[in-house]
Parts: structure tokens; sequence; C-alpha cells
């Protein structure tokens, strides 16, 4: 059969979850709950760092737009998950997969960099506290956003258009529940082999560049820790990078999980259990991570609460 462009391709079917029809409502129930508990634990997050004035810092500026970040992430991907279960239809357009394509590259991207940002935050607080107001300065703090966000979306748009240039047979599906650009390659029916070393050249310096950071970045702050003298300030210093060392772990943890289930496992619903760790679990997971840790996060989350019983 002679391949097809984007102009007649009708769309792409996406994994079924399950084809058990009594499980299907359970599945939904538990989907809807993490996307509903992932947008209120972010918002509320959002909604702390935006009205206490103790978290307008760069700390909690970065954390505001990761928050932001694993929101818009899970809207990309999850919403139109329930819409397959609650139908009972795989389907997505050809215009649909593209724009999710897009998204989901933006905002795992960024998330990374985000997580690398927050790194150099920790370690200019610890290791240059002296100077740590002069060297993470508003200026400083809004270019650092801008810039990871221009390179999240050049190469999330460079990603579109190589999916936009390639032609597909027959074979429509896509062994995950969510558009994706290594998926789709894999199943195009043109030759993809430039294509598909792009894409992981891609992926490793936007993964690396942001992880090599943070390496070196708690490299650094292992070592200054090391050389305080008392043992309330190393507690005070490791406790303040506690929760960032956690979503970092499972942020990349999840990740590789899900690079290893889909180089090293043939089944499909095993590689997509794995993308789901990485796609649903961490989003929902980072609010409770940064607000159980946090003392004046905890405090800011009462406060809100406090408003809202005032105005009921």
């Amino acid at each position: 059969m002679k391949p097809k462009n984007q102009t007649s391709f009708s769309g792409f079917l996406l994994l079924a979850l399950t084809e058990d029809l009594e499980l299907q409502p359970l599945l939904f129930a538990l989907f809807l709950f993490i996307y509903l508990v992932t947008v209120l634990g972010n918002l509320l997050i959002i909604l702390a760092v935006s009205f206490d004035p103790h978290l307008h810092t760069p700390m909690y500026f970065f954390l505001a737009n990761l928050s932001f970040t694993d929101m818009c992430f899970s809207t990309t991907t999850i919403p139109k998950m329930l819409v397959n279960l609650q139908t009972q239809n795989q389907s997505i357009t050809y215009a649909g997969c593209l724009t999710q394509v897009c998204f989901v590259l933006v905002f795992a991207s960024l998330e990374s960099f985000l997580l690398g940002v927050m790194a150099y935050d920790r370690y200019a607080a610890i290791c240059h506290p002296l100077i740590y107001t002069a060297i993470m300065n508003p200026r400083l703090c809004g270019l650092l956003i801008l810039l990871s966000l221009s390179i999240t979306t050049v190469d999330a748009l460079i990603h579109s258009l190589i999916v936009l240039n390639l032609f597909f047979c027959t074979d429509r599906a896509i062994p995950y529940f969510f558009c994706e650009a290594f998926q789709i390659i894999k199943i195009a029916s043109s030759d993809t082999l430039l294509n598909s070393i792009f894409l992981y050249l891609a992926a490793t310096i936007l993964g690396g560049v942001p992880l090599s950071g943070i390496i070196f970045s708690y490299t650094q702050i292992v070592s200054s820790i090391l050389r305080m003298p008392s043992a309330g300030g190393k507690y005070k210093a490791f406790s303040t990078c506690g929760s960032h060392l956690s979503v970092v772990s499972l942020f990349y943890g999840t990740g590789l999980g899900t690079c290893v289930s889909a180089a090293f496992t043939h089944s499909s619903r095993k590689t997509a259990v794995a993308s789901m760790m990485y796609t649903m679990v961490t989003p929902m997971m980072n609010p409770f991570i940064y607000s159980l840790r946090n003392r004046d996060m905890k405090g800011a989350l009462k406060n809100i609460f406090k408003c809202i019983s005032a105005f009921q």
C-alpha cells in the first residue's frame, strides 16, 4: 500500500489500557482522581507562593513554575486518556497527536531544566550565602525561566516538524496511551534513521545537561556542608535540599525506568505502565513532597485553608 502523509492520513490508535469493559469505569475513576489531585495540589502550591510574602524567594519562584509545568504536563495527556476510556474509542486525530507530541516534549524538557535551575539555586544559597541575593536576583531568575522555556519550545517544534514530514502505512497503532515522538517514528514507513539519531541526541542533551548540573551542584553542596562546624547547620542545610532531591530522584528515576522498559521490554502494556509513572505519578507526588517536607510551605497552605474557611 502506498504510504500516506498528513494530508490524507486520518489519525492514530492509542493503546487500550484494558479490554475488560467492567474494569474501564474503575480505571476512569482512578485516573480522574489522579488528575484532580495533581491539578489541585499544584494549584495550591502556586497560590501559596503567590500570596505568602515569606515565599517570595527564588527557591519558591522556581517551585511555582515547576508546579505550573506539572499541571500542564498532566493536562496534556490525562484528559485525552479519560475521553478514550469513557467513549471506548482509542483514536486520535493527526493534528491532535502532533499537538500532544509538541506539548509533552515542552513540559517534560522544561521540568528537567527547572530541576537543574533549582539545584543551582540551592548551590548558590548554601555555598555562597553572603552573596546569594546578588547572584539569584529577580532578573537572573526571570532570564533562567525564559531561557529554559525558549530552548524546550524550539526543541519541541523541531521534533514536531520531524513527525510532520513522516509517512505512514496501515500500521497506525501507538503502543502508548499518549502520542510520543519516539513511538511515532517507530511506526513510520519512511526512512527514519537520521530522525532517530537527532531525537536521541536532543533527548540526551536536554536531559543530560540539567542532570549534570544537578550532580555538580550537589557535589559542591555536600562538600560545603561537610565543612560546616555545627551539626545544626549541617542538618538545616541538608533539610533545605531534601525535597528537591526527592523530586529529582522521582523524575529521573521514572524517566529512566520508562527508557529501560521501552528498550528491553517487548510488552507494550509494561512500557505503558512505566510511562504512566513518569507522566502521571511524578506530577501528582511533587506537591506532596514539597508541602510535607517544608515548614514554610505548610504554614502558607494553612493560611490558604483558613482564608477559604473564612469565606464559607
